[in-house]
Order: C-alpha cells, then structure tokens, then sequence
C-alpha cells in the first residue's frame, strides 16, 4: 500500500518477490511503471484508496511505508481503511507499517524554515526553490502545512505557487497505534523501535507495527 514511484516495490519485484502494489495518484503509478520499465519489471499496479481496497487477491504480509497511513487525517476512515487491510490478508498474514509522533509536549505549535531548499531541475537548468511552514493541533493530532515554490531561470522568477495542505497527516500516540490494530481484529501486535526489531520505548517517536490476522 502506498507504494509510490516504486522506491521499494521494484526492488522486492527484481528479487523475485510475489508482490503487488497499490497506490492512490495516478501520477506516482505512472512514473512507477516509467521506472519499471527501464528495469525490464512488471509490476501489477492498483490505483485505490486504503479505506476502499478491494482487490482480487489475499495476502501474506501488507507493507504500507513511508508512515503512509497516517495521510488518512479523518480518524473513522482510519478505521475503515485498517478493517480493509485485515479482510485482505490470509489467516496468519502479518500487517506491517511505521508510525511517527509528529508533535509532543513542549515542542513548538508552529515550524517556519525561512533558508528555502534547493534544487536544479535538469530538463532546463531552472532553479527550483521551495519553502516549508507547518503547524500543529494538539487536541486533534493534526498536522498542517504550507509549502512554496519559486521556479528561477536567467535570473528571474518564472513561476510561483503555494500548496496549502490542511489538515494533511494524522499522528498516534503508541497505545492508539494498539487499539487501531486491536480493533480490526489484529493480534500479536508488536511495536519496535524505528525499523530496528528492538522493542520500543515510550519516548521513542518512530516505531513499525506489526500486527497479525489469526
């Protein structure tokens, strides 16, 4: 889920791994298959949402990287979507994904990163220049961003826009993460640091959830 320009599925296909990947931006699954392509893959593709999958096939392990689900920012479409995942999974198959607590208690309510990041886009040499601003709501575990764009060519800006994503992600605290997967009718949950295996602690603010469908 969640597989994006393929940074992983390509490779687990290349391995020789029997593997599928869904993915919500028509964008991202044709550079996907762009990229496939220069590798001599092909990857089977579905271009769904997570709270509405519904796909041909029952699996052994769903993968959803990149803290993905937590894109899902209305807390009963989480639910829904969870459900989904533990009706495609065979008895025994194990749902794995990564989860970021992106504001504590005594961070700030706001981040304003004035040094714009940049980049030369190679197709003409422009200057790409993007600005970053995000702010937080504590009670509803929402992020909020702001990002701007400047195209810089000769010297000059040729071009400008501002992407405003609110709410864009959703955060939970390690005994919502349990509860999440409990109540999908996962078990033998276990939440470890980053992507390390170790158990995790409770300051710890990456972990990877692994839970399995009896």
């Amino acid at each position: 889920m969640g597989c994006a320009t393929g940074r992983l599925l390509l490779d687990y296909l290349a391995e020789g791994i029997d593997i599928d990947g869904v993915d919500l931006s028509p964008e991202m699954i044709a550079l996907c298959h762009a990229k496939a392509e220069g590798r001599d893959l092909h990857p089977t593709i579905y271009q769904q949402a997570m709270e509405t999958l519904d796909l041909p096939r029952r699996y052994r392990t769903i993968l959803i990287p990149s803290s993905s689900f937590q894109l899902i920012t209305d807390a009963e479409r989480a639910r829904v979507a969870m459900r989904r995942f533990f009706e495609h999974l065979l008895p025994g198959g194990a749902l794995a994904m990564p989860f970021m607590v992106l504001w504590r208690e005594g961070d700030p309510l706001e981040e304003d990163h004035p040094t714009p990041r940049e980049r030369v886009r190679p197709e003409d040499g422009a200057t790409v220049r993007r600005w970053e601003r995000a702010w937080y709501d504590p009670a509803a575990q929402l992020e909020h961003t702001e990002d701007r764009y400047e195209i810089i060519r000769g010297g000059a800006v040729i071009a400008t826009e501002t992407i405003r994503r609110s709410p864009v992600t959703r955060w939970y605290t390690h005994d919502e993460v349990r509860e999440l997967y409990a109540a999908a009718g996962f078990v033998d949950l276990q939440l470890t640091r980053e992507w390390s295996g170790e158990p995790a602690s409770p300051g710890d603010t990456i972990v990877t959830a692994v839970g399995t469908r009896p």
